[in-house]
């Protein structure tokens, strides 16, 4: 089974590679960094003038064009779609249910100020309590629920401002 990936390049193309497809590719390493690479019997000069492995970014030279390419696979994009980026500060105005529950306890009040991890309130589903940890530094906006309130998967239970 062969895995495919994302690649961006320049923040404006998109295209799918799969691993089969890679290692059709003839390539030969001519220095540090440096490859003579063959794709369709053509031949292309390719450097990695930069790699950063955790955010999966690039910065290639293809017969002295310079590309900025990010790599995703499979379990990259299940992330991102799940709203969690590595290496990125997302700010969180909103915390949602992620799941149809119960609410046991809420620990704030609107105009309370909370410190990140500081407890927001508990949410029982399928008889487990699920603690919710303020995700950043904020004032509470508002507050949608009830102690005692059934909640929906994706309802708003608290706001930031």
């Amino acid at each position: 089974m062969s895995t495919n990936y994302k690649l961006l390049v320049n923040n404006s193309a998109s295209f799918e590679v799969t691993e089969n497809s890679l290692q059709n590719l003839n390539a030969v390493k001519v220095e540090k960094a440096k490859f003579h690479v063959l794709k369709d019997n053509k031949p292309h000069k390719v450097e990695i003038v930069s790699a950063d492995f955790l955010s999966k970014k690039y910065t290639v030279r293809v017969n002295n064009n310079t590309y900025e390419v990010v790599i995703s696979g499979a379990i990259d994009e299940l992330i991102k779609s799940m709203g969690i980026e590595r290496g990125r500060t997302k700010v969180v105005n909103a915390i949602k249910a992620p799941m149809p529950g119960l609410i046991l306890e809420i620990n704030v009040s609107v105009g309370q100020e909370v410190k990140e991890n500081d407890p927001l309130l508990i949410l029982e589903a399928m008889k487990m309590e699920n603690l919710f940890l303020s995700p950043r530094d904020g004032i509470i906006k508002s507050i949608a629920v009830e102690k005692g309130n059934a909640v929906d998967k994706g309802q708003l239970l608290i706001e930031f401002e």
